[in-house]
């Protein structure tokens, strides 16, 4: 081979090693680039999306996450979920939300145990660029978050205290309220929204009593047995969540005491929506987790796709709905009877 010749393979070579990595980029785009692919997300990252709810054992989390991981299937996202230990428990979350800022998540939906303690972690995932929304439950001041997607509360409560008003008609009522536990915005909202449907305040005299429950059956049955022990006379009751009102239920029942008395409850799980097909409570207000946790979903994608947030109205949160059940409607309240319900509630089958 002359000089001439080995000049010529030497910068075919130099020309075939420029080519080369460009083409090598150009066939890791292709084999990346489809589904679970976003552009906020770096373009070949799948996006990740994290989940907290407040226990993984309450049937409306379980719905909630369920809803949530058919969303971002759908989406080509992942989903990572976790939860906390118990009610109530800020720890467990402030531990998860810290885990998933870690993993390289770019959006965090939570209900928050704690409505003021876990936002100081919230910020920090914000501090970082992630989305953060909550669900079913506000943050306090709605702060550390980017939107809230939950039930009016206030609403449900009303919509409660308005029926057992209207089931009570003409006979003066003695109120039993079975509570959440202090200082949770859901349970004040619905406890006020209930009293305002019912035409009373905290003062007034109709009301024989109040007990927290913490939403549990078990609970629940106690705090009605306390309270007709105090006073025998008690003929409606409000409770906190559809738990609650079956413990409730179960109390009055023992005592004879069940046919007299009216229950309203909130929830629209399908076992309290069977609760009132079978006539243990009167009328139950249905929540929409599923709702909650879609709507999350799509407004992280927007976010991951192109910074796009969603509207919030000056409530604070974008409302889901409720909807009254009964199979007695009164009062010229709008419902639905518990075929519908049985077919739209939560938690499975009854």
């Amino acid at each position: 081979m002359n000089a001439s010749q080995r000049t010529l393979r030497s910068l075919a070579v130099a020309a075939a090693l420029v080519v080369l990595p460009t083409a090598l980029a150009g066939c890791s785009a292709t084999q990346t680039g489809g589904g679970g692919s976003t552009s906020g997300s770096g373009g070949d990252e799948t996006l990740k999306i994290g989940l907290v709810t407040k226990t993984d054992s309450n049937p409306y989390f379980v719905s909630m996450r369920a809803a949530a991981q058919e969303a971002a299937d759908a989406a080509g996202a992942e989903l990572i979920a976790k939860a906390g230990t118990a009610d109530g428990d800020n720890d467990s979350q402030v531990a998860a939300v810290e885990n998933l800022i870690a993993s390289g998540v770019q959006a965090i939906l939570i209900t928050a145990n704690d409505s003021k303690a876990i936002v100081p972690t919230l910020k920090a995932a914000q501090d970082r660029g992630i989305f953060v929304a909550a669900l079913d439950t506000p943050t306090e001041g709605n702060e550390g978050v980017d939107a809230t997607w939950a039930t009016d509360n206030t609403l449900a409560g009303e919509q409660q205290g308005a029926y057992v008003k209207a089931a009570l008609g003409s006979t003066p009522p003695v109120v039993a309220m079975l509570d959440l536990q202090p200082g949770v915005s859901v349970g004040d909202q619905r406890h006020a929204g209930f009293l305002t449907g019912m035409g009373l305040t905290d003062d007034s005299p109709e009301i024989a009593g109040r007990q927290d429950t913490n939403g549990d059956q078990a609970k629940g049955q106690t705090a009605m047995e306390n309270l007709l022990q105090k006073n025998p006379g008690i003929n409606a009751v409000y409770t906190i969540n559809e738990p609650a009102a079956i413990g409730a239920w179960t109390a009055l029942n023992n005592a004879g005491k069940a046919g007299s008395t009216v229950v309203g409850s909130i929830d629209g799980g399908c076992t309290g929506v069977q609760a009132v097909r079978d006539g243990k409570i009167a009328a139950t207000v249905m929540q929409f987790p599923g709702k909650m946790a879609e709507e999350g979903v799509k407004a992280a994608v927007a976010f991951a796709e192109d910074g796009t947030k969603p509207e919030v109205p000056a409530t604070g949160f974008i409302d889901t709905g409720v909807q009254l059940i009964t199979d007695e409607p009164l009062g010229g309240l709008e419902a639905k009877d518990t075929a519908w319900g049985l077919e739209n509630c939560w938690g499975g089958e009854s």
